[in-house]
């Protein structure tokens, strides 16, 4: 994970994720063949289970998508959370992309090729390719885009060591660098590899990022900061005859229940980030649906390795096997999840779910772990949470009565998302809920956030430092994809599931509501949504 990774992860505020994202996915040295547009995912209306829709979907219109948060940048090199990355990436392309499979493909380039030292990527863009404003797309802007990223950085910095951008003519750039790194290909599919017009097309930094010009299928017709957004066909898209949809707009709506309501009344025409507890309501309604897909997401207990107790593994490995990862998961996630026993999710190549061996459930055995502590007669500790979610707060609840069980008192503290931010951002907390989110389905995109002491995060924040875990990290990082590379992971996710610098519980799957008249939306396992292909009916 870019914040992920370098890295990629996800706050929820309620039952909403921020996500804090990163990126990365092998690709071997061959030449990939073009992508001529991704075919959408199963439409609400055939996937969820809902009542037919009374009249055939049909091209135009407005589409109206409830979110939780406020847009407040379109700068796509200094953001990473879920309410702005899911706009910037209506407005901007990168040269890759990945499918709702989680497939990486060729999207503003062609093809693309590279080396087999794997220190040269050479990519052909696409002919015709024009920004919103119907302006020429070239390598120069491909160029001027990727260079200012470098420079830049921001939280989802590029980790490969570039040691030239060039562009060899108008359609072909050529990025060389200075020793393989084996996620780079993947990195490159992140919404911050965006492709912008060189010199910000001739406006200043700040003019642009306030009406910013992409290749993307809308544009920006009105934005508040505080508010809402609306997005508008672009005219000069290179997909032909998408988006089928006039308009979209992004309102904001901060409570949950209000967005199903809306939902239901036809005010919205799908709502982000369904919770959990809401999905059966809506799938079985008359009007509603919820589209589906896996996800690269793991809702994770997070210890503070920098606390007294939870400094020491026998602590950690006590509260581990005092879980019921299964009896929570089952209890809580409606059958939309499944239980965690690696870090990586089973949507992530490499994940090893099959061959690591985690800490089970075995209260006798928590006892007899925390007993080789410094704090063999137990302690009182915090685990914070972020208010609002009501997921999480059962979580909580699951996790005190597990340590009361061995004599540690867990005492809950929920604060609301800001402050939490805050919080841990500063290593304010001894424990807390929260989860990790990959932009792509590559194991470094989670891994180098979460393991990674010097990182943008120090570990997740949680400042795990193992040293043979970050030369396992740097190693996959540079090994080509193959049986090496699972086996570098592998020993990595073994060394976390014994040492427990946090404690996985869950693979949840992305929901969507939506009415049953919609057709056409494409679910990302990042959970951002492809509105190319939706339509709606009445």
């Amino acid at each position: 994970m870019q914040f992920t990774s370098s890295i990629k992860k996800s706050l929820w505020s309620g039952t909403v994720a921020v996500l804090l994202m990163a990126v990365i996915a092998g690709c071997s040295g061959q030449n990939n063949t073009p992508a001529s547009g991704e075919t959408a995912q199963p439409s609400a209306s055939q996937t969820a289970d809902a009542g037919n829709s009374t009249s055939e979907p049909a091209a135009g219109g407005t589409f109206v998508y409830g979110r939780p948060a406020a847009v407040t940048s379109f700068d796509l090199h200094n953001q990473i959370t879920s309410n702005n990355a899911f706009a910037i990436d209506k407005v901007f392309e990168s040269l890759v992309a990945f499918n709702s499979e989680g497939e990486i493909v060729d999207w503003l380039a062609a093809s693309h090729t590279i080396s087999e030292d794997g220190l040269t990527y050479t990519f052909v863009l696409r002919d015709g390719l024009k920004f919103s404003d119907g302006n020429a797309v070239t390598a120069k802007d491909a160029v001027f885009s990727l260079e200012r990223h470098l420079k830049v950085g921001g939280p989802l910095a590029i980790a490969a060591k570039v040691d030239s951008v060039t562009a060899q003519d108008d359609k072909t750039l050529v990025i060389k660098l200075q020793e393989p790194y084996t996620p780079f290909i993947s990195e490159l599919s992140n919404f911050s590899n965006g492709i912008i017009p060189a010199d910000f097309g001739g406006v200043t930094e700040e003019e642009f990022f306030k009406k910013p010009i992409g290749t993307g299928p809308f544009a920006i017709e009105a934005w508040d900061p505080a508010g809402d957004v609306t997005f508008v066909k672009n005219t000069s898209y290179w997909q032909e005859g998408k988006p089928a949809i006039d308009k979209l707009v992004y309102k904001l709506i901060q409570d949950d229940s209000q967005a199903i309501n809306q939902l239901k009344a036809g005010e919205v025409n799908a709502i982000e980030a369904l919770a959990l507890q809401n999905a059966e309501e809506l799938k079985n309604g008359a009007d509603t649906a919820v589209v589906t897909n896996g996800s690269w997401v793991t809702e994770q207990l997070f210890f503070n390795t920098l606390d007294e107790h939870f400094k020491d593994v026998h602590v950690r490995r006590a509260l581990a096997l005092a879980l019921d990862r299964e009896g929570l998961t089952k209890a809580l996630t409606f059958g939309y999840a499944k239980a965690a026993t690696s870090l990586l999710p089973t949507t992530i190549p490499y994940n090893a779910n099959d061959t690591i061996k985690a800490l089970g459930y075995d209260v006798e055995a928590a006892k007899a772990e925390l007993a080789k502590s410094a704090f063999p007669n137990g302690f009182s500790t915090k685990l914070l949470v972020a208010s609002g979610n009501s997921t999480r707060a059962q979580e909580a609840q699951i996790i005190q009565a597990a340590g009361q069980a061995i004599g540690i008192k867990i005492e809950i503290e929920s604060i609301e998302l800001a402050s939490f931010r805050e919080r841990f951002f500063a290593y304010d907390f001894s424990a807390m809920l929260n989860s990790g989110q990959a932009d792509s389905p590559e194991a470094n995109s989670i891994l180098a956030f979460q393991t990674d002491p010097e990182g943008f995060s120090k570990s997740y924040w949680t400042h795990y430092t193992n040293d043979e875990v970050t030369k396992l990290l740097y190693e996959g990082q540079k090994t080509a994809d193959g049986d090496a590379r699972a086996e570098i992971y592998t020993k990595l996710l073994q060394t976390l599931a014994d040492e427990v610098p946090y404690i996985p519980l869950y693979y949840p799957d992305i929901l969507i509501g939506a009415r049953s008249s919609v057709e056409g939306l494409t679910v990302l396992p990042n959970g951002s949504v492809r509105f190319e292909d939706v339509r709606i009916g009445q």
